[in-house]
């Protein structure tokens, strides 16, 4: 089983209840209401279907309800795995082609309509969407919340990091899986907000109202007078042969089996993106024990902050700059990627192909808004509005002031008489600001005294050490005049204490003082497993990730709050503010294999995954055909697929710009964005009314 047992900041939930489940006749064992995708990962299972055209095997993508490869048949029914909860006993069969509608059970009994009305239906429960739940609330707006998953948050849920941005404002320093709680317990303490989790809204419809498929159990209908669409973003994929692999897959995905359901879904992957999700994904696979054999990156820099790739660096994981994925292959699953340098027309330099040996292949190359929903209630001539990533991608702590202000701009379209605090924009701003310059910074002699080293020097939105500190030794070095100013030493005061040291979300602040002429003490943050005892010699690198020397371990120290260790090391004088932190995977991890693969061509990666429509197949249609709008590439099921065309619609535009072609007319979204079975349909609101069958309805029954 791989289940993730110890970690070093989340814990397993207490009173789960194992169960029994069979795949394809095997027999497993799972946990309760944790999703059938974790279930079968836990249990080894990287493929679930074998799609209707040509048998290849699919996996997981984005584990998120947007696209639909990981349906399977689950008790007869088709099903999405990773939105349906394990039960004992359930019979689950990989889908071989497309499925079969069931036979009719039971005889439809009539089942009476079920209606919820509120001012504003907001549609999904990240931090956007609590914050703005929150702000309609205290108007006296009636508010229903609808999110698609059980636990409200969004992507804060899978977040084990610490917070960038303000302490004030927006839980810097706390982490994500923490804010989520304490958003979703003030929202679900307003007694004018109804919270449909663990529900997606499925439509919106010209006559003003919402279908939701709550509990993706029973069909509800919800009237409003206005909309807020806070539906996330959803991952794009990338084009490169085997790209359709099982083990391909999302790093949101990735974050979801590993922090929320601690799955340990991989041994050693492959991150292909050096934003900041692809750098907190190598970080997170770090803490579950997997290793990282390197980060792709085809622009040449990093795209994410320095400081998280500061640290991943100086854990033993290499970022390759201009380089590419060009290929991936295995027998039914990622086995090896082979990379490659580009040049200056991004074309790869094959005598530059390494090849490693991973099992997973995880795909951080940027996200795309979900609004569709809003801009179908745009057409309709709604009251809508959008916040979050649905409004513009960006982190969290832009996404809860966004949140906030979208919600005072809605309550305005209905009549309101609000004033926005003109302070919210401007804190909004510098929360969704792109990291500013990069500034030199004095070197530090240790003294007798402790003093902190910081080796951030990027300008991003951060302050928790100033607020931590609690003699006020650590201010903002006025220059832009925001949190985007550097953090710098008084030079007085300080105790040592390390409170810095343990909330500093980049791990970017060390405490240094002189023991002797040959020797200091250094304090650095540890965020993983401490199984080691003081007198342990350990590796510590710099802040490019060079050897330093083998520092032996004084104390360690845990800090409840931040659920961080502070290691205290006896460190060499000449090394000591140059210490940043200590490797944690060994540089055979991120070997690669003495020969390069160049079997796969780039003709064969799959761009529209649903109906595995490859490059070859558009580029060839396209110019037999002249197209000049791109629904004409639904003659060859391009974008007819499950997904609703939302994973392919993101790659064509790559597509046509590499044949030269000009501009053409975009492909129609269809309206509804998750499937919902026809006897749910059918029975809308039964499992509500008095004497209905809840297992009908669960099961979708005619």
């Amino acid at each position: 089983m791989n289940r993730i047992t110890s970690h070093p900041i989340v814990s397993p939930p207490d009173g789960r209840r194992e169960v029994g489940f069979s795949f394809d006749g095997q027999i497993h064992r799972g946990y309760e209401g944790e999703a059938i995708s974790s279930a079968l990962a836990a249990a080894g299972v990287s493929a679930l279907s074998s799609h209707a055209k040509d048998g290849a095997p699919q996996g997981i993508f984005c584990a998120n309800g947007q696209c639909s490869q990981c349906t399977i048949i689950v008790d007869g029914l088709a099903r999405k795995a990773c939105v349906t909860p394990l039960a004992e006993g359930m019979d689950l069969r990989g889908l071989k082609g497309l499925p079969r509608l069931p036979e009719a059970s039971a005889a439809f009994g009539g089942a009476g309509k079920r209606r919820i009305c509120a001012d504003v239906l907001v549609v999904g429960g990240g931090p956007a969407g609590l914050a703005a739940t929150v702000e309609l609330a205290k108007l006296g707006l009636s508010v229903v919340l609808a999110d698609d998953k059980a636990s409200l948050g969004g992507k804060l849920v899978l977040q084990t990091h610490k917070f960038f941005g303000s302490e004030a404002d927006c839980y810097a320093g706390t982490r994500g899986f923490d804010i989520a709680k304490k958003l979703e317990s003030e929202v679900r303490a307003l007694p004018q907000v109804t919270v449909l989790a663990n529900s997606p809204v499925v439509g919106v419809y010209k006559d003003r109202v919402a279908g939701i498929y709550v509990d993706y159990r029973r069909y509800v209908l919800v009237e409003f007078r206005a909309i807020l669409v806070a539906a996330g973003a959803r991952e794009k994929s990338v084009l490169f042969p085997g790209n359709g692999l099982p083990g391909v897959y999302g790093a949101g995905a990735f974050q979801t089996m590993v922090n929320r359901d601690l799955v340990r879904p991989a041994r050693r992957v492959l991150i292909v993106g050096s934003g900041n999700v692809g750098l907190i994904a190598a970080y997170h696979a770090l803490q579950a024990g997997i290793e990282v054999a390197g980060i792709v990156e085809i622009l040449d820099k990093v795209n994410g902050y320095e400081v998280h790739a500061d640290k991943i660096v100086r854990m033993g994981v290499p970022i390759h700059l201009r380089t590419s994925v060009i290929s991936v292959e295995g027998e039914g699953r990622v086995e090896r990627a082979t990379i490659a340098r580009v040049d200056e027309k991004w074309r790869p330099l094959l005598d530059t192909a390494r090849t490693y040996e991973v099992d997973t292949v995880l795909v951080a190359a940027g996200l795309s808004s979900c609004d569709e929903l809003y801009r179908q209630a745009l057409d309709f001539g709604f009251l809508a509005i959008t916040a979050g990533d649905a409004e513009e991608i960006a982190e969290a702590s832009s996404a809860i002031f966004g949140g906030r202000i979208s919600a005072l701009s809605l309550a305005r379209m209905l009549g309101q008489k609000v004033e926005l605090d003109e302070s919210w924009l401007s804190k909004r701003e510098v929360l969704r600001s792109k990291p500013g310059d990069r500034l030199s910074r004095d070197p530090v002699l240790p003294s007798a005294s402790w003093e902190p080293v910081f080796s951030c020097r990027e300008e991003i939105p951060c302050n928790p050490c100033t607020t931590v500190c609690p003699t006020k030794s650590i201010i903002l070095k006025p220059r832009l005049g925001s949190i985007m100013d550097l953090p710098y030493y008084t030079g007085r005061d300080c105790k040592g204490c390390a409170a810095c040291v343990a909330a500093c979300p980049g791990l970017a602040v060390t405490l240094v003082r002189r023991i002797d002429e040959r020797w200091s003490e250094v304090m650095l943050a540890w965020e993983f497993l401490v199984d080691f005892a003081p007198g342990k010699l350990l590796p510590l690198l710099d802040k490019e990730g060079t050897f330093l020397e083998e520092a032996e371990l004084l104390k360690k120290t845990y800090f409840k709050r931040p659920r961080t260790t502070v290691l205290t090391l006896k460190v060499s004088a000449s090394n000591a503010t140059r210490a940043s932190g200590i490797r944690v995977q060994d540089e055979a991890a991120t070997a690669s294999l003495p020969e390069a693969r160049l079997d796969l061509f780039p003709e064969e990666a799959i761009l529209c995954r649903c109906e595995r429509v490859s490059v070859a197949e558009i580029r060839e249609y396209a110019e037999a055909n002249e197209i000049r709008d791109w629904n004409q590439l639904k003659s060859i099921r391009v974008g007819m697929g499950a997904c609703g065309s939302r994973t392919c619609s993101s790659l064509l535009p790559q597509l046509w710009r590499s044949m030269g072609r000009d501009a053409a007319a975009p492909l129609t979204l269809r309206p509804l964005s998750m499937e919902v079975s026809m006897g749910d349909l059918v029975n809308e609101g039964s499992a509500t009314q008095a004497g209905a069958s809840d297992a009908s309805s669960g099961r979708g029954e005619p």
